[in-house]
């Protein structure tokens, strides 16, 4: 990017592979403008109305004179090298100041060191006496090189149908994905991929937002042909109020490129967020959820921890149902004792009992939700979400604490604490089941920014405080997957949805974007919502096992073949966690048979899937159906089971495909013998 000697503004000069980054500017415009300024048409790196004007723009301010306009001019600008090492990163700052509004605006760039991303925000002060308003305020705006108009890719759903894959050409126009529901929501996720129009499959751009409260992506092709992504949070109706001396940042936006298409983008994001991980072990969890519902009964639980053990599972978690006065979805919530009932013995016994069984404990919690009928609703009303006058809106039976205020927070963060303390729990499932929708009064506060704010506190201090507990964020499925909580929790719960062919898309999206490390999917006997075919046993522990695998199934009606089938896949993934966890995704195929590969240095997965897509093969003389392989070096040999091929064999003709076998999915293991 540079500066202009008016200092009026930072334009891109490049963004892409070196091929495009070593040349002339690809973006710079060519030709005299009419009828609009400049920057109107100049590729702006973060655009401001006063400067610009009828084109997008990031930022617009008011002041007491009602005016909207500011002209910030370049001051200067501070930078740093990228350290060694993979932690290493270099950044910059570009510094610019209004000083009719005393205004200083700064661009923040950051470039994790190895990686494909940039990651960019802004900070904003106000250095005078009067008070201003935000009423547009992203975190930036990413220029992509389209020529011939943008092919955008985006994830779309509702619940139980999240990270569905859709795609639009767009030629001309402006193209938006948000949440207005003050969580990242089921229905779209702050994630856009961007590539020519004339080349969907060619040199592909991305951009994700760190923010779980309401947010805006959106693309703009202007009459060049040009992209422009924007990306930032949700702008409030009252827009938010900056008084004098303060100062307001921007949540971060992540920029990737990758020259191998939307797969190869896809592998960015990956290794990006696997940055955030803290390299404790992914253990193998059951979860009691499914098998009882809101009946917790120690020795119920216990029934099924043992099963669950033959099964190899090694981490047993109770979900909801586990405390006093919930015996529904209408009751309890905010009440955090163990309900002595359902645990006679107390929950340390029964961890005791666990522990003698050979298994972890994990635990289901939901802090922010509160029961109207609770002990707690009725000792603090004036912590339930609401606004004057107004009756609270009741959605899933439940109310929303207000987590923007600090006591709030203080009493969730003491009531883990409470709780992780008291007893050995080593896995703690976070659900979120219920939008924000009630504003409250948003003179007074910035009530998105605060709850935000409030919940990473919790988060990051969990980790700190507790750095040995696996966290788990859910939130009625995957309606808070994005990078602010990749960057605080160590799994992610992708759907509610656990049928296997429903889940095999699910998935598929989710691995668009989202890192497999951080993809929690579940074993269960659940039929499908939207595609209800049987598929095998097998074909559902290997859906599972593409990312971090779990059992939800009711272990109590399992034969003991079931459980033998279980534990021969299970041990099979511990074998290869590891691989699922850090390895390079290839999408082998997306036809009748749906292939995925994890490729690490020397040991690499594959999965099959054969959908049922396809009429059963006839008897007439064919060819032998097979899946070439993706990631490996030709000129090494490697061993595919009881056979060896070399590299240069499996990436041209590949390993058979399983429509052509008794099995409707394999799991295969690809080991480099040179």
């Amino acid at each position: 990017m540079e500066v202009p000697e008016h200092g009026r503004w930072a334009a891109l000069v490049a963004w892409g592979p070196h091929a495009v980054t070593d040349g002339p500017s690809t973006v710079a415009p060519v030709g005299t403008e009419h009828f609009l300024p400049r920057a109107d048409v100049e590729p702006l790196e973060y655009a401001v109305r006063g400067v610009r004007y009828t084109s997008p723009t990031e930022l617009v301010v008011s002041g007491p004179d009602g005016s909207d306009e500011l002209r910030p001019v370049f001051v200067g600008a501070t930078q740093t090298a990228a350290q060694a090492g993979a932690d290493g990163c270099g950044s910059l700052e570009l510094t610019f100041v209004d000083p009719l509004r005393s205004l200083r605006l700064v661009l923040h760039y950051r470039m994790p060191s190895g990686l494909d991303v940039v990651e960019r925000w802004v900070s904003i002060h106000n250095d005078g006496s009067d008070s201003l308003t935000l009423h547009q305020h992203d975190s930036a705006a990413f220029v992509i090189p389209t020529v011939n108009g943008a092919h955008l890719r985006y994830l779309s759903g509702e619940w139980n149908s999240e990270f569905q894959q859709a795609a639009i050409t767009l030629p001309r126009g402006r193209f938006t994905v948000d949440s207005r529901q003050g969580i990242t929501g089921h229905s779209f996720s702050p994630f856009l991929s961007v590539a020519d129009a004339d080349d969907p499959t060619g040199t592909t751009w991305g951009v994700q937002l760190a923010w779980t409260g309401s947010w805006r992506l959106s693309a703009d092709v202007d009459t060049t042909g040009q992209t422009r992504i924007q990306a930032g949070r949700a702008p409030s109706s009252l827009g938010l109020s900056l008084a004098p001396g303060a100062s307001w940042v921007s949540p971060v936006a992540v920029g990737a490129c990758s020259s191998e298409g939307p797969d190869g983008l896809a592998r960015a994001f990956h290794a990006y967020q696997r940055t955030f991980a803290r390299g404790l072990p992914q253990k193998v969890v059951y979860n009691s959820w499914f098998a009882t519902e809101f009946d917790v009964r120690a020795d119920h639980q216990l029934e099924l921890a043992r099963k669950a053990v033959r099964a190899g599972v090694e981490t047993f978690v109770v979900d909801d149902g586990w405390f006093t006065g919930r015996t529904d979805d209408a009751s309890g919530l905010g009440d955090w004792e163990v309900d002595p009932a359902a645990f006679p013995h107390g929950l340390g016994g029964f961890i005791a009992d666990l522990k003698e069984v050979g298994l972890g404990f994990g635990l289901w919690v939901e802090p922010e939700s509160v029961s109207p009928g609770s002990d707690l609703a009725a000792m603090h009303p004036e912590w339930i979400l609401g606004t004057e006058g107004r009756e609270p809106l009741l959605v899933r039976n439940q109310l929303l604490l207000d987590l923007s205020r600090d006591d709030v927070a203080d009493w969730i963060w003491e009531t883990l604490d409470r709780l992780l303390s008291s007893y050995e729990i080593s896995y703690l499932k976070w659900d979120a089941n219920r939008p924000r929708l009630d504003a409250g009064d948003l003179r007074a506060r910035d009530l998105d920014g605060g709850v935000v704010t409030n919940l990473y506190k919790i988060l990051d201090r969990l980790r700190t405080d507790h750095p040995n507990v696996i966290v788990e964020g859910c939130a009625g499925g995957g309606a808070r997957v994005d990078l602010g909580m990749a960057a605080r929790v160590d799994t992610l719960w992708p759907s509610d949805n656990t049928a296997p062919l429903d889940r095999l898309k699910i998935q598929r999206g989710f691995l668009s974007g989202y890192s497999p490390h951080l993809m929690s999917s579940w074993v269960t006997d659940a039929a499908g919502t939207h595609d209800g075919r049987e598929r095998s046993l097998d074909f559902r522990f290997h859906v599972a096992m593409a990312g971090g695998l779990g059992i939800g199934a009711d272990l109590s009606q399992w034969t003991d073949d079931q459980l033998a089938v279980a534990a021969r896949h299970v041990a099979q993934y511990r074998e290869i966690r590891d691989v699922v966890a850090q390895g390079n995704v290839y999408w082998l195929s997306e036809g009748p048979t749906v292939g995925l590969q994890y490729v690490r240095p020397t040991r690499s997965v594959v999965f099959l899937w054969d959908t049922g897509d396809t009429s059963v093969r006839g008897t007439l003389p064919t060819r032998p159906r097979r899946i070439p392989l993706q990631g490996l070096d030709a000129t090494k040999n490697y061993r595919v089971g009881d056979e060896v091929h070399p590299g240069s064999y499996l990436l041209q003709v590949g390993i058979p495909d399983p429509r052509d076998s008794a099995t409707d999915s394999n799991c295969l293991v690809v080991e480099t013998l040179d």
